[in-house]
């Protein structure tokens, strides 16, 4: 474990030890431990014990206790966010081009300033480590690393060979043939190329350099409806007409009176959807971190609650038009039952509200015992033409950066409104072309990726979480995506999300990026989103900075003391200067 692996840290750095702790499966949150009582004390207490932990300003009165319960509504800081860097007005943009220009949530903070400083080996040792987006860095290797076998038929002439190994070569690819026999015709298709630079990918054709139909080239959308209908478990094919490119429906659903309800927390970038596109409002079904009465999970969104938030929101005068639901969940994994979903759709066709249902996640999920559900796996929906379902590369494919989506909605006059934004948004075709060969090669998705990626995450996942068992911090043990939904609330001086901030900005300053509760709009201060699907050395690494700073500081939480002792970066040979020895 990492804190047993933290006293030994005073002769030598940490190594990064495999993933392969020991981890319990029980799904229950495990409870808090008592921490140190100083600094001094933290250096030689036993590695096993836990530590609140926060930023407060000097002061020489104890730091309040923390209420089991904390405040219901977040504190309206995001404005502050860049403070004296927030740009002015600028005379040539109108109020709406200041507003998206000077516009900056905690998520972006974040990741720019990741993206100015990178953590590198050998070239920035200090940088920051991103522990804070969701992205699967896993399993890079099984989409560009280069095999070294490749089958060749039997009727390959030696010209063929010839010319395709010179290509190989300059693509510096390691080959071996296999069968000698070489005749007369061009050689079949490799077996096991590497998938993103096997010839069929590197095809370039003249109309993927024309402009395409903006609803997306006919054989991409073909494609993913076939995808689609096999993963999601469509009880009859799926239809290429009913697929477009990317665009969120709320682009051509609402005006700006609208009102959509959507449950928090959730991930924090629909906020800047909604903002840059539209002034429909985002009303919010606040999910509480505390079980009570029937309700026996944290965070459980019901029917109930639904109704509960329409009824407030008709009270208020808003006119609700839809609800946004994320399943496999962002940010707290969860992964709704077929009856959960049926009974959200189901209090959406009461209300007539269209159902914007983000399944971006859909093949994430790691366990075995667990099995996700595509609302295109019903046999019927209750409001077909209000339901839509939006689907993309970036998390199932671990392809963020390619930027292909789809939505896929039953409702033609939505898809032609959406089609006509495509000229703006769309895919370049050589990127089309690549996607659609990939999602053909159902015998590399089934037989290597998904259950090579599903092992890597499984290994992952118990290493983080047991990480997190060691320090006694509560999470939610859920069995999909990227990350673990940690409650940190120990650790904050006092319940508040502005401490909330100083926490994530302290663990920012020692160089690694996580994402705090309030960038998902969480009701409750002091959570955090943790990503734990990256390389094993940045992971272990990004734990090390993150914990041995929760461990050091104590529950007395002078942190600032730290600070003037460990300046930035926290590494492992700062942790033990002289001046506590």
């Amino acid at each position: 474990m990492f804190t047993g692996a933290l006293a030994a840290v005073r002769q030598t750095a940490p190594t990064a030890p495999p993933f392969a702790p020991t981890f319990s499966t029980d799904s229950t949150v495990p409870s808090a431990t008592s921490g140190h009582t100083a600094i001094l004390n933290a250096l030689s207490a036993p590695a096993t014990s836990s530590v609140p932990f926060g930023c407060p300003a000097p002061t020489t009165e104890p730091p309040p206790s923390i209420p089991a319960r904390c405040p219901t509504k977040p504190e309206s800081i995001l404005a502050t966010l860049r403070g004296a860097e927030t740009p002015g007005h600028s005379v040539y943009l109108s109020r709406r081009g200041n507003s998206i220009r000077q516009h900056q949530g905690i998520l972006q903070e974040g990741f720019t300033q990741y993206q100015a400083d990178k953590y590198q080996h050998t070239d920035n040792p200090n940088g920051i480590i991103n522990m804070g987006t969701s992205e699967n860095k896993l399993c890079y290797d099984l989409l560009h690393k280069r095999n070294d076998t490749l089958f060749i038929a039997s009727d390959v002439s030696v010209g063929d060979v010839v010319l395709y190994l010179l290509y190989c070569i300059t693509l510096q690819w390691n080959v071996t043939v296999l069968s000698p026999s070489i005749n007369q015709n061009p050689f079949c298709a490799p077996a096991s190329l590497p998938q993103m630079t096997q010839p069929d990918m590197l095809h370039i054709d003249p109309a993927l350099l024309q402009y395409p139909d903006w609803k997306g080239h006919r054989f991409l959308r073909e494609e993913v409806s076939r995808f689609l209908s096999h993963y999601c478990g469509s009880p009859r094919p799926l239809r290429a007409d009913n697929v477009s490119e990317l665009n969120s429906p709320l682009v051509v659903l609402y005006n700006g009176s609208n009102a959509i309800l959507i449950p928090t927390p959730f991930y924090g970038v629909i906020t800047e959807d909604v903002h840059l596109y539209s002034s429909v409002r985002l009303f919010h079904v606040h999910l509480d971190c505390e079980p009570s009465g029937s309700d026996s999970r944290p965070f459980h969104l019901t029917v109930d609650k639904l109704e509960e938030a329409m009824r407030k929101a008709i009270s208020e005068g808003l006119n609700v038009r839809a609800m946004v639901l994320v399943n496999p969940h962002n940010p707290l994994a969860d992964v709704y039952t077929p009856q959960e979903m049926t009974g959200f759709l189901e209090f959406a066709k009461r209300h007539k509200l269209h159902a914007i249902v983000d399944e971006v996640y859909m093949l994430t999920v790691f366990e075995d015992t667990v099995t996700f559900h595509s609302v295109l796996s019903m046999d019927s929906l209750p409001d077909p033409q209000r339901t839509h379902v939006m689907w993309g590369m970036s998390k199932d494919f671990a392809m963020g950066g390619v930027r292909v989506g789809t939505v896929y909605s039953d409702n033609r006059d939505l898809v032609e409104a959406l089609v006509k934004l495509g000229v703006f948004h769309g895919v370049p075709g050589p990127i089309q072309h690549q996607i659609a060969i990939l999602l053909q090669d159902k015998d590399w998705i089934n037989g290597k990726f998904l259950p090579e990626n599903r092992l890597r995450m499984q290994a992952a996942h118990r290493y983080m979480t047991g990480e997190l068992q060691s320090l006694g911090v509560p999470y939610l043990h859920r069995p999909a995506c990227f990350y673990i939904w940690a409650d940190l609330r120990k650790y904050l001086y006092e319940p508040s999300f502005v401490e909330e901030l100083s926490l994530w900005r302290c663990f920012l300053r020692h160089k690694v990026v996580l994402s705090c509760g309030q960038a998902f709009h969480c009701s409750t201060p002091g959570w955090f989103r943790i990503v734990f699907t990256d390389r094993q050395q940045h992971l272990t690494l990004g734990t090390f900075r993150c914990f041995s700073l929760l461990m050091i500081a104590g529950e007395e939480n002078r942190y600032r003391e730290m600070l003037i002792f460990f300046p930035p970066p926290f590494s492992p040979s700062s942790l033990f200067c002289p001046v506590f020895l």
